[in-house]
């Protein structure tokens, strides 16, 4: 019972620094309420529960509360997600967050068994395996979904504007994100699909962009940052800088003005100023929104194509003594406009809709890029 208690004490202390509650007197009253209620579950559920499983929810509980990225992350799941962001990671190959209580598709990665099966982003996911996912966290929901690879999984979808459910019968794989892809079209437009942000992006885009320069016939480029759901502020801020000769990228602002912070580009267009159009959608957040944002306000870039996400927060990875962690939103970041896209995105200065479900370079039905491709070439 101490080992709960111990629990329970830090538990609340979390809340009590995000000033919930206002005095020392209520925060214990708080505490000792919440080892009652775990005691009277123990004694009277119906079903014998895992102390230590109650404990975890309740965590998440208290996390999912702040803000929708806030997360509590078991050993298993940490360690998975450190996988992750090297660009090798086992699963469908989808960004989810929660909102309102139900888990959203942020986006599907490129090339990933998601992807193929047709999951878009803004999508609810209803139903894993048949089980609901109202009410769980978003932990749970993702535990739901990992599994050995080769095995199936049953994902039931709620879309906008589709009267019933739908559901993919899927795959899980090894994802192996390949963040960077590039083609010339019309043999004069260097065509760059950047998927995620991992820690190789940067140096994937900056090789590829040199190879480009030494052909004399590219004229501009196309930035492709379509379903790209984001990851390692570091390389969209790298990636910012290589099509900019000064000013300011992006800026955090956190509770602590001492931890306030903006970033600069340095002089030195890897593009020497080429014309330059940027592709987004509903499923490009976060990095990409960075990205996307800061190239709009130095009017170095056309943004086409649909609003994006809006996700403007910053999360840190806290380490915890049991191996697992936490997921913390602890800033906010701000185009050099001043302006954030949290729940807002930022707006292409050019809409046009999605025609089809499957965007891919040189498709006819990627509408999207073949009006890029006509702006580029008048």
């Amino acid at each position: 019972m101490i080992k709960i208690i111990q629990g329970i004490f830090f538990l609340f202390c979390l809340t009590f620094t995000k000033g919930v509650y206002s005095s020392e007197n209520n925060i214990y009253k708080k505490i000792d309420l919440f080892g009652e209620v775990l005691e009277k579950i123990n004694k009277e559920y119906v079903d014998e529960i895992n102390q230590s499983e109650s404990m975890d929810s309740a965590i998440n509980g208290l996390l999912q509360s702040l803000d929708p990225y806030s997360a509590y992350m078991s050993p298993e799941i940490f360690n998975e997600m450190q996988t992750e962001t090297s660009g090798e990671f086992g699963g469908l190959g989808i960004e989810v967050g929660m909102e309102s209580g139900v888990v959203k598709v942020i986006s599907p990665i490129d090339d990933t068994p998601a992807s193929r099966a047709g999951i878009k982003a803004g999508d609810y996911i209803v139903k894993i395996n048949n089980i609901q996912v109202q009410g769980k966290s978003l932990s749970e929901a993702v535990d739901l979904m990992r599994g050995p690879v080769g095995s199936g999984i049953e994902l039931t979808i709620r879309r906008i504007g589709e009267k019933k459910a739908i559901t993919f019968n899927i795959l899980r794989e090894i994802i192996q994100v390949r963040s960077v892809k590039t083609d010339i079209l019309k043999k004069n437009i260097g065509y760059l699909r950047l998927t995620s942000f991992n820690e190789n992006s940067g140096k994937q885009i900056k090789k590829e962009i040199k190879n480009f320069e030494k052909n004399n016939n590219i004229k501009s480029y196309i930035l492709d940052l379509r379903n790209n759901p984001g990851g390692l502020l570091s390389q969209a801020i790298t990636i910012s800088d290589f099509f900019l000769d000064n000013g300011e990228i992006v800026s955090t602002k956190s509770r602590k003005a001492s931890e306030n912070r903006k970033w600069f580009a340095k002089k030195g267009d890897l593009t020497n100023g080429k014309a330059l159009l940027v592709l987004i959608n509903y499923g490009s957040a976060s990095a990409s929104e960075i990205v996307a944002g800061a190239l709009k306000d130095h009017k170095r870039a056309i943004l086409l194509g649909e609003n994006s996400y809006g996700k403007g927060s910053v999360q840190s990875i806290i380490p915890l003594k049991n191996d697992g962690a936490i997921r913390l939103t602890v800033a906010k970041y701000y185009l050099p406009s001043g302006k954030s896209i949290s729940e807002i995105g930022v707006s292409p200065d050019i809409e046009v809709s999605e025609d089809s479900e499957d965007f891919r370079i040189k498709t006819e039905t990627d509408n999207q890029l073949n009006y890029a491709i006509k702006l580029l070439n008048g």
